[in-house]
């Protein structure tokens, strides 16, 4: 979850995202590359919702509980 203002663009903080953690993961593992079509990691594509205070507990909940596959 990302709270920001309206002054923000968003997809700038996405961009931003993607890009520093896909550069830190091959930086630490490069032989990642190799298995990623493309050599990419992130999916050119995102979503975004709006959260009030009374979902925002239920979505973190539903974060926390995600279960490696």
């Amino acid at each position: 979850l990302i709270e920001c203002s309206p002054q923000h663009q968003i997809p700038n903080i996405i961009k931003a995202l993607k890009g520093v953690s896909a550069r830190l993961l091959f930086l630490k593992h490069p032989e990642i590359k190799r298995y990623l079509w493309g050599g990419n990691l992130w999916n050119p594509s995102y979503f975004v919702a709006t959260v009030s205070e009374n979902t925002e507990e239920q979505i973190r909940n539903y974060i926390q509980n995600q279960q490696v596959k």
